[in-house]
């Protein structure tokens, strides 16, 4: 795969989830993973990203019992979409990004 190549995909991969949730890194982490060590560690930190936000997404659900998970919900998903914006613009820069405050389950 070229660099070009790797970085287009790398970049889908960051922006994936705004549609379709982790499905799109999960499935680009399995079949991508091993086309390159760029588009590899993109897959990784795109899903590690959406597998902790769908654990904030039942966090929040779980605490809407509370009323708090009313104002955290909303909170989540726009972390989502910002750092999601952010990953693909620093990925477009050729850089190896990688995401704050998410939970490495696939290093």
């Amino acid at each position: 795969m070229s660099p070009t190549d790797e970085k287009t995909w790398a970049i889908l991969l960051h922006l994936s989830p705004i549609l379709i949730s982790f499905i799109g890194p999960l499935i680009g982490y399995l079949v991508l993973k091993d086309r390159g060590p760029f588009i590899s560690h993109h897959a990784k930190q795109a899903l590690n990203f959406n597998i902790t936000v769908a654990i904030g997404y039942l966090a929040s659900a779980l605490l809407m019992f509370v009323i708090i998970g009313f104002v955290t919900y909303p909170i989540v998903a726009i972390l989502a979409i910002v750092f999601a914006i952010i990953a693909a613009v620093k990925t477009n820069q050729g850089e190896y990004y990688r995401y704050p405050l998410a939970i490495q389950f696939i290093k």
